[in-house]
């Protein structure tokens, strides 16, 4: 049943009542005379989102129809909104197959609309998740870092920046529970931007990102790979409190988020998290790898700990042949054994004439 049919109010409500597909939500029609619109997913800034069925593919598996429709009311406006739509397909296609990133599956243009199609995934985000099941533990948070991190990884190989990390951002598969990140439409290219920035510094004008999640010099417009890593740490928090940045108090001196009114870790992965969060990119891990590192040490050190010891080694013997302070030689034992096998052996005969 189409859910906007007959309905002019929820069209217009949403703004919808002339758009093609909208109209097309629950019908048995095909767009492209490929794609069975089955209804709409939701709507951002910059476009509407649709889930479909593909007619054509053996099975008719499940897919997503992005189309891009920007609030916006000037010519630059939307030619801004097109090259944002168009980084977005060129950057999936470019990302290739990845088991964490939604594969693009095609991009086109219709009627003056562009549309990009991409692999479903069936699940839902880490905020109905944490709505759902309450906060996470500290161990929860840290297997998180331990799944998503090589995707920042993969992302870095790639010169790429995703720019708007965030809990609605990352989807729990339903079929094997692993974590995707969606939503590919801030990504920058860091190569190819800083390029275009050195020769026209006026086409980088507007922030993108989530204000709360987006650390400092992504406000300034100019992200780097640590930028994601800032991003990567406020969701972690937000995981472990169940409240967003803008929600918490910060430290007047510092600017930085005083998240640690809101829970109580382990001294070792305050460190981490302090340091994924810093206000200072310097003072930040630079990247992925950097975290990895970290996670790698704090999970080793009690390890390492029961491996050593600070207590001398105790022989049954009355005299000691080695101990942890006294490094003794073969050649010296041997001597150390003579000498006392002699005492008593002259001991013996001493007794003797007695």
């Amino acid at each position: 049943m189409n859910r906007f049919s007959g309905n002019s109010t929820n069209l217009r409500e949403y703004g919808l009542e002339r758009n093609r597909l909208a109209q097309m939500c629950g019908s048995k029609q095909l767009f492209r005379d490929r794609y069975e619109i089955l209804r709409i997913l939701g709507r951002g800034g910059f476009g509407i989102t649709f889930i479909a069925k593909d007619a054509v593919l053996p099975g008719n598996p499940l897919c997503v129809i992005k189309q891009l429709c920007p609030k916006v009311s000037s010519t630059k406006g939307w030619q801004n909104a097109c090259k944002r739509f168009a980084k977005e397909a060129k950057t999936l296609a470019q990302l290739g197959s990845h088991s964490q990133i939604p594969m693009l599956l095609d991009y086109f243009e219709g009627n003056g609309e562009l549309y990009l199609v991409q692999e479903y995934i069936r699940g839902w985000n880490l905020v109905q998740e944490v709505r759902k099941n309450g906060t996470k533990t500290e161990t929860e948070v840290k297997q998180f870092l331990q799944e998503l991190l090589p995707v920042l990884q993969y992302l870095e190989q790639h010169q790429v920046i995703h720019r708007d990390i965030k809990p609605l951002n990352l989807l729990r598969c339903a079929d094997d529970q692993r974590i995707v990140l969606i939503d590919f439409g801030a990504v920058k290219d860091k190569l190819l931007d800083e390029r275009n920035d050195s020769l026209n510094p006026s086409m980088n004008t507007n922030f993108v990102g989530t204000m709360g999640f987006a650390p400092p010099e992504q406000l300034s417009l100019h992200p780097v790979y640590a930028s994601d890593i800032y991003a990567l740490g406020m969701t972690c928090v937000y995981l472990l409190t169940g409240k967003s940045p803008l929600e918490m108090e910060h430290e007047n001196q510092t600017g930085e988020v005083g998240w640690h009114k809101y829970v109580k870790v382990s001294d070792s992965f305050t460190r981490i998290l302090n340091k994924m969060l810093k206000f200072s990119v310097r003072e930040r891990f630079q990247k992925a790898s950097d975290v990895v590192t970290a996670l790698r040490v704090e999970r080793d050190i009690p390890n390492l700990i029961n491996c050593l010891t600070t207590q001398p080694i105790r022989s049954q013997h009355p005299k000691p042949i080695a101990t942890a302070q006294e490094y003794i030689p073969p050649i010296a034992r041997t001597a150390i054994a003579i000498r006392e096998w002699k005492a008593k052996q002259q001991g013996k005969q001493s007794q003797r004439l007695y």
